[in-house]
């Protein structure tokens, strides 16, 4: 498994995203219980713009690993892209109660919020995310809040 694991890696850096998902969903037949190739195979999907088939990677993910952080915010962000901001807003919480330093998780749930018009927590959300480094944030917190 981790043969194929590995190339499915090599295979997404080299642009061959469909020759990754192969290699990881044969990692997956092989073992049902790797929730890191669940994560890369919804990342590879992500790409592609098949954004269910990612949110059906990135839950199996997170049934395995409850703790996975980056799976939550990748879950999250699809679900921006999709504009199911209260579901991205739910994913990115949990990212941000995993890891409360997580910047970017901190500024997209500012952007969901501003998008649901919660200037509020917007603001608030950005704030935090440019106390933690965010340079974009801090820029909307001056011209927004």
């Amino acid at each position: 498994e981790n043969a194929y694991y590995n190339r499915g890696l090599s295979k997404r850096k080299s642009g061959d995203n469909y020759g990754a998902i192969s290699d990881y969903s044969k990692v997956i037949e092989i073992n049902p219980k790797y929730g890191d190739a669940y994560y890369n195979r919804g990342w590879v999907k992500s790409d592609l713009m098949d954004y269910s088939g990612a949110i059906s990677d990135y839950s199996k993910a997170i049934a395995i690993n409850p703790r996975d952080e980056s799976a939550y915010y990748n879950r999250g962000w699809v679900k921006d892209e999709l504009k199911d901001y209260y579901g991205a807003i739910s994913d990115y919480s949990k990212a941000i109660e995993i890891n409360p330093r997580k910047k970017n998780a901190f500024r997209n749930r500012g952007i969901a919020k501003e998008l649901i018009e919660d200037m509020q927590g917007a603001c608030a959300d950005w704030r935090k995310a440019s106390s933690l480094g965010d340079e974009e944030s801090a820029k909307w917190v001056r011209n927004q809040c």
